[in-house]
């Protein structure tokens, strides 16, 4: 894939995150959440294609947190040239309103790959990043969890809390399944507040009232076209009153059942009619 190829699909995953934050949930707490989540997210990928894209900082390997307004930049550059100018392009994006500069300078490295992804591979790491970020957002048991996703060389790690182990699973799973995904590490610990009474399996009954039924299909039909086992195109996709119907044709009873299961994890679906949906021979 060509490097403006790959910026055009980065910049198509991230505007998705980002339209996200537009849409309105039924419980204001949720709603402010989930917004925060969505712009930091936006911020960290804006952030690190700006390093990718520059001559002076793509050859460093550097990391790139957000949280609050605030960027947190780590790792190690040649000068103080490379990390004042890191800080400066940082500052620079939307939204960030302070840089917390960790970044070490060693004189020791020298530009130059050595072995490191060059810039397309860091560009699909970007997209794949903001792809699975954007399934995490979209599934009803995994929304409202505190995870952060890096991907490197194609291998993706997940760290911050789930409040079960069958989010941490769950989490694990959606990621997986991502095309482009190799491997993943599931570094997600369990909350330590109580979630006995949490029902993963259910969603609450008034939040899907607030999304709209072009939302529920755009977001099935992305996560079809994301997914490793499925052929998205060959699937049609129909969304009223939050029941979703699925059409065309799969190769087999499994990507039937995966249709399904992808279709029924996203927020504010209510139900799945697969009946159309064929099995060729």
């Amino acid at each position: 894939m060509h490097a403006m190829q790959q910026l055009k699909t980065l910049a198509l995953a991230t505007a998705t995150v980002s339209l996200l934050g537009l849409m309105p949930l039924a419980v204001h707490a949720a709603e402010g959440d989930l917004s925060r989540q969505l712009s930091e997210a936006r911020q960290e990928g804006s952030i690190w294609t700006a390093f990718a894209l520059n001559r002076h900082l793509n050859p460093f390997t550097l990391d790139v947190d957000v949280e609050n307004g605030t960027a947190r930049i780590s790792g190690s550059v040649e000068s103080e040239v490379e990390r004042d100018l890191a800080e400066q392009i940082a500052l620079g994006i939307e939204g960030v309103k302070e840089v917390d500069n960790q970044l070490q300078v060693d004189p020791q490295i020298k530009p130059g790959n050595d072995g490191k992804p060059g810039l397309a591979q860091r560009l699909d790491d970007l997209t794949l990043a903001a792809t699975v970020k954007s399934k995490l957002l979209w599934n009803s048991n995994t929304e409202g969890l505190d995870i952060k996703v890096r991907a490197e060389n194609g291998v993706v790690t997940l760290s911050g809390q789930a409040q079960t182990p069958a989010a941490k699973e769950l989490a694990e799973r959606l990621a997986a399944n991502t095309d482009g995904v190799r491997e993943v590490h599931n570094l997600l610990s369990i909350s330590s507040a109580d979630s006995a009474a949490i029902d993963l399996g259910s969603t609450p009954k008034d939040a899907g009232a607030a999304i709209s039924d072009a939302w529920i299909t755009s977001k099935v039909i992305s996560s079809f076209l994301y997914s490793r086992n499925l052929d998205g195109l060959s699937i049609s996709v129909d969304t009223k009153d939050g029941m979703v119907s699925l059409g065309g044709t799969v190769l087999s009873s499994a990507e039937k059942d995966l249709a399904v299961e992808t279709a029924r994890g996203i927020r504010g679906v209510r139900g799945v009619d697969a009946d159309a949906l064929r099995i060729e021979e």
